[in-house]
């Protein structure tokens, strides 16, 4: 990063200035708790102090709700084969 590149971050407010890749890197592993991460992904998702680390809460909070659809959709695909097969196997 030069120097110029430096400065001009250093002119941004606090509110606007980018997060380092070891900063995402930390929220995804807090994240990722199941209990504690879920609710500090609620809070960074809704505060606005940060915009760049609201914007990944919400990002993440996005993927977790597709992760579950997904799963959501092969747990019932599977549920429905297996009651298909005991009704078939019934008759």
């Amino acid at each position: 990063m030069t120097q110029r590149e430096k400065d001009e971050i250093d002119r941004l407010p606090p509110k606007y200035r980018p997060m380092g890749a070891w900063g995402y890197f930390g929220y995804s592993i807090l994240f990722a708790i199941p209990l504690i991460g879920w609710i500090f992904l609620f809070i960074c998702a809704l505060d606005g102090s940060k915009i760049v680390r609201r914007s990944f809460a919400r990002s993440y909070f996005c993927i977790l709700i597709l992760v579950g659809f997904i799963l959501l959709i092969v747990f019932a695909l599977g549920m429905g084969g297996a009651l298909l097969d005991m009704i078939a196997g019934s008759l």
